[in-house]
This record gives structure tokens, sequence and C-alpha cells, in this order.
């Protein structure tokens, strides 16, 4: 867990710089600037102590050279409060890759009940979308206060209940299986 917040982190660091920056001076293109700076500084600090960089740490920065250049040149904070968006989706569309989550689940699960993790799967796909046109919204109304409370708040909630829901229902479906295959076997 500590490893994946780890890395959630650092493919949002540069969100979090221009965020922290933009509540702090309440100056789009100075929060802006330092963020692009912050992008550019964490992949050369990766190259130069000869760490891997992940796609989405590349796709980060492109994101913020865009974004931010949209940013600076309208003088609108809308296009970077959006960017945690497109995360989303491209993260969805990996979900929607069947059988994606048997990997993730332990083997008892995945032997068990493959058709429920292939759901899960889709319905994480699914909520991963919903998320994201949630980000869209709330970045269009410009407000960077409402939009902190989205992204810290309502998306990571809506994933732990998610985990949760998953977690109980996995639970319940492997259990009952596994007692009507012992009662079976004792017959």
């Amino acid at each position: 867990m500590k490893d994946v917040l780890l890395r959630l982190a650092t493919d949002f660091l540069s969100t979090i710089i221009f965020l922290v920056v933009y509540l702090s001076t309440d100056n789009i293109v100075l929060a802006t600037s330092v963020a692009i700076g912050g992008a550019f500084a964490q992949v050369i600090h990766a190259r130069v102590t000869g760490k891997v960089l992940g796609f989405m740490t590349y796709a980060s920065l492109g994101l913020v050279i865009v974004l931010g250049a949209a940013t600076i040149l309208t003088n609108d904070p809308r296009f970077v409060l959006a960017k945690p968006s497109i995360a989303h989706f491209a993260i969805g569309l990996i979900m929607l890759k069947r059988g994606w989550m048997l990997r993730y689940v332990p083997s008892i699960v995945a032997e068990t009940i493959p058709e429920y993790v292939t759901a899960a799967g889709y319905a994480w796909a699914a909520l991963m979308f919903v998320l994201g046109l949630g980000t869209i919204a709330v970045a269009l109304t410009g407000n960077i206060k409402l939009w902190t409370i989205y992204v810290s708040v309502v998306l990571v909630a809506a994933k732990v209940l998610a985990f949760a829901i998953q977690y109980v229902v996995f639970r319940v479906v492997v259990t009952a299986r596994v007692r009507a295959a012992r009662a079976a076997a004792g017959t």
C-alpha cells in the first residue's frame, strides 16, 4: 500500500506542486511554471539517480507541459485541474481488458469466483470513467477549493468504498462456494 501511494504521489507530483503554489500565492502563471519546472526536475533527478521511470511519469510530464502551457496562455487553471481526469480515463481503458484483475487477487479468489473478479474489473473501469468525468465537471467550475476537496476526499473515498464492497462480496461468495464444495464432497 505504501508503494502504491508513493507511486501515485510521484505520478501526480506536478499537480500537487501546482495546487500548493496556487493556493498559497493565488498566481496561476507562477503555480503552473513551478509545476512544469517540478516535473522536469523530477525526470532529471530520476535520470541522474538511475531510476527507471514508468509510462505514467512521462505521460504526466507531457500533460503538465501541454495543459500548463494552455493554463499560462489562457490564464485559466481549469486546464491543469482537469489533468487527473486523463489519468482516470487511461486507467479505465486499461481496466477494460477482460480478466486484468485476476492477477491481483489471491489465488483462492481467482480459482473460485473468476466471473466475479472479471465483473469487478469492469466495475472498476466504469468507476474510473465516472470519477474522471466528475473531475472534469469540478475543474470546469474553476473553484480550486471544491476541486481540492473532490480530488483529495471524494476520489479517495470512492475508491476505498469500492474496494471495501468488493472485499466483502468476494469474501462472502468465496466462503459460500467453498462451503458448498466441501458439503458436496462430503456427501
